[in-house]
């Protein structure tokens, strides 16, 4: 397989989902780092190369992809061992409907530049911003901690009893959770698992504080 590199910046946890799936699979990858309060992924040079301007970017042999779901499946489905999807349809289905709650209705409305917005464009105070912030949270944790109860078969994954790609959601989403100062006595069951799962080397490998670019 040809070389990996991965545009990321330490705290993203879009990014530090990719990381975890590529530890996971034991891929090695060059880190490729971007300070987003000097904007590095706002040049012309990244652009050029993702036009989104966002971290994650994944390259691998001229191919580039950003959105951290479409790399992690783009990386399952090129280096399929061991899997983060399960072999069966409902199993897929029910794995994606969990991570896509994290990554596609959780995680973008506590964004860091949706919470700019809200502190610059819409004046609200740092108080104001944590109340907005801790809403989403409960809206999405408080389902998933439901599914948890339904499809986790032994309290240390969201879904049966491997790590898949909804677990690798989870991780990056409870670590955000603590540093904005959330509740998490509610979720029992999310707290567990997570407990679990970063006990795991490829989690404890991904986490942000022991990234190259940490601060």
């Amino acid at each position: 397989m040809s070389a990996l590199r991965l545009h990321t910046t330490w705290r993203s946890s879009a990014a530090y989902r990719v990381r975890i799936a590529l530890h996971f699979k034991g891929l090695r990858f060059e880190s490729v780092p971007k300070r987003l309060l000097r904007e590095e992924h706002r040049s012309a040079a990244y652009r050029a190369l993702n036009p989104q301007g966002l971290v994650p970017a994944l390259e691998d042999d001229g191919f580039v992809t950003g959105q951290s779901l479409a790399i992690i499946e783009y990386l399952d489905e090129t280096r399929p061992e061991p899997p983060l999807l399960p072999r069966d349809a409902r199993g897929r289905a029910q794995v994606r409907a969990m991570a896509q709650g994290i990554a596609c209705d959780l995680h973008p409305l506590n964004n860091l530049r949706v919470l700019n917005y809200l502190r610059d464009a819409l004046a609200q105070d740092p108080a104001g911003v944590e109340r907005w912030y801790h809403h989403w949270l409960t809206e999405g944790l408080a389902p998933l901690e439901e599914l948890a109860a339904r499809h986790s078969g032994d309290g240390r994954h969201l879904y049966g009893e491997g790590v898949t790609l909804a677990d690798v959601c989870l991780v990056p989403q409870l670590y955000n959770a603590r540093r904005f100062r959330f509740d998490l006595g509610p979720y029992p069951r999310l707290v567990a698992i997570g407990a679990a799962l970063e006990a795991l080397p490829a989690f404890a490998a991904a986490r942000p504080e022991v990234q190259p670019d940490a601060e």
